[in-house]
């Protein structure tokens, strides 16, 4: 089956509730996105793969809810002032198709520099992290293997008897409040 072949389309209606049987003018039509398209990425090589692009779920941990922004939460007006019926609708319709479009032709343009950039980045720390900081990290830790033994001796020997007689010692004391 071939993409937009038996696609329904949803339609905005842009004509005034008074228009008496004229045709409705279209500002755009969006097509309805169909079952086998979901399933486009769905071999048994891909299922297992970490790099499978997440089609339909592009945001599962919700890092970017403040940004589902829509017209009414911009722009607003209340019940006293109002402009006329006509406006209002095509101000909302360029809204949501500037909106859109500009997001798409901004994606176009950065998001696969800014992919490589954040890939070359993640890699780099990676590497630096895996090859040099964690082995770094045990190198001092076995180093300071004697150091570790000598802390848990002083520990051990002059700090914990002070503080268990001191709790033995301050452990016997009472408070009792009365009311008068």
């Amino acid at each position: 089956m071939m993409k937009g072949e038996d696609s329904e389309e949803v339609e905005i209606d842009l004509g005034d509730p008074d228009d008496n049987g004229e045709e409705p003018q279209t500002l755009w039509k969006v097509p309805v996105p169909l079952d086998e398209e979901e399933n486009i990425h769905t071999t048994s090589q891909v299922e297992i793969s970490d790099t499978k692009p997440l089609i339909n779920a592009r945001d599962p941990r919700g890092i970017n809810d403040c940004l589902k922004v829509a017209f009414e939460d911009v722009i607003a007006e209340p019940v006293s002032v109002r402009s006329g019926d006509r406006v209002w609708i095509w101000s909302n319709a360029l809204f949501e198709v500037s909106r859109i479009w500009i997001y798409r032709i901004v994606t176009v343009l950065l998001a696969i520099p800014m992919s490589v950039i954040s890939g070359l980045l993640f890699a780099t720390l990676s590497c630096l992290h895996i090859w040099m900081v964690s082995p770094g990290i045990k190198y001092i830790l076995i180093g300071t293997c004697w150091l570790q033994n000598l802390w848990d001796i002083l520990l051990d020997v002059i700090v914990r008897p002070f503080f268990t007689s001191t709790g033995r010692c301050c452990g016997s004391f009472s408070i009792h409040l009365a009311k008068e």
